[in-house]
């Protein structure tokens, strides 16, 4: 079994998992009276392989995202001025204002991790907006 896993995984470590986790799901499974048999092996295997690409393919895509934004941190005085005032914003403004335009997220799914409706989102998101656009404009306050 972990052979068959391994020549399709490449990666001995992974094989290792995927291996033992079939292991372990036929286990369970025998021990409800289930079919064990080889063919159910391979059956959980192909389909835990299957898990195991969408899942390495997860992973890839995240950090081709990562390695975008990285690429886009600030360099230029402007830049540097749009994240000092973020800074000053109070949380509740900043944390709408990123989750939109940082994270990219919609209204909805905004108000998901906001606890809030999409059209409170909305409001939110214009009162952020007329705070951030209130710091950037005014000259900064001494400390």
């Amino acid at each position: 079994m972990s052979a068959f896993v391994y020549r399709r995984v490449g990666d001995r470590s992974a094989a290792e998992e995927v291996t033992a986790e079939v292991f372990r799901i036929a286990w369970e499974h025998a021990l409800g009276g289930g079919d064990s048999s080889a063919g159910r092996l391979f059956v959980t295997a192909r389909n835990l392989l299957s898990n195991h690409y969408r899942a390495m393919a997860r992973l890839r895509e995240l950090h081709g995202r990562i390695g975008e934004e990285l690429d886009r941190m600030p360099a230029a005085v402007q830049d540097s001025t749009v994240l000092d005032t973020l800074d000053r914003l109070p949380a509740p403004h900043r944390d709408v204002l990123l989750l939109s335009y940082w994270d990219g997220l919609s209204a909805a799914e905004a108000g998901e991790v906001l606890q809030c409706s999409a059209p409170a989102v909305w409001v939110r998101l214009h009162r952020a907006r007329k705070a951030f656009r209130e710091i950037y404009t005014s000259p900064e306050e001494s400390a």
